[in-house]
């Protein structure tokens, strides 16, 4: 038996991870996962790989790829042509690339960053992360009051990108409750047909 071509290095509680693995699901494309934890990370063949020592890293081939947006938009472009996830339409295009920044911007700084704190003891400003969890999460549920999905009427990177970390949100103690539209659209993600739930981490314990 061939081993698949495709490589994803990263580990199952990553949200940047998870997006990239829905999105190899989504194009139905053969991959495996290679565990890289942080004391893989640390070492001389991971940085190699990414010098950086983030994840994920995507190796297709002779490629290596960092960054999930970008692994993102590779794939999209490599191996969905034509396909609904990345548009080719300028406007459409533009609305995706907005959203890949939130995610890489409010959706970190705010519900992932508050993740972080509260399940992996990261040293960051709670108090801060939930402030900007707060605003985006506002900014999302009158977006998506009356539309299904983040820049399309069709699901697109753009819901890949944000779904894993705002989904997980009260892992990091930010509460989904008042965002009645926005749940609904973690609910429209989940029930497409290729999708896999990022393992659930405890809630914190109300302070």
């Amino acid at each position: 038996m061939t081993h698949p071509r495709i490589v994803l290095h990263g580990t199952p509680l990553s949200g940047h991870a998870h997006r990239v693995e829905l999105l190899l699901l989504a194009l139905g494309l053969p991959f495996e996962l290679a565990a890289a934890p942080a004391d893989i990370r640390r070492g001389d063949a991971f940085r190699k790989l990414n010098s950086l020592q983030q994840i994920p890293v995507l190796q297709d081939g002779t490629l290596t790829l960092c960054d999930s947006n970008a692994i993102m938009v590779y794939l999209a472009k490599r191996y969905g042509a034509g396909s609904q996830w990345l548009p080719e339409e300028p406007v459409a295009a533009a609305q995706v690339q907005r959203w890949l920044s939130i995610a890489a911007g409010e959706v970190m700084h705010g519900p992932g960053s508050a993740r972080l704190i509260a399940q992996f003891g990261v040293v960051d400003d709670p108090a801060r992360a939930g402030r900007i969890a707060s605003k985006l999460l506002g900014f999302m549920e009158e977006h998506l009051t009356g539309r299904d999905f983040l820049a399309a009427d069709h699901p697109t990177l753009a819901d890949l990108a944000c779904f894993s970390y705002v989904a997980h949100a009260p892992e990091g103690g930010i509460s989904l409750a008042p965002y009645p539209a926005l749940r609904g659209w973690i609910a429209r993600i989940e029930a497409l047909p290729f999708f896999k739930a990022m393992p659930a981490s405890p809630l914190p314990k109300a302070s």
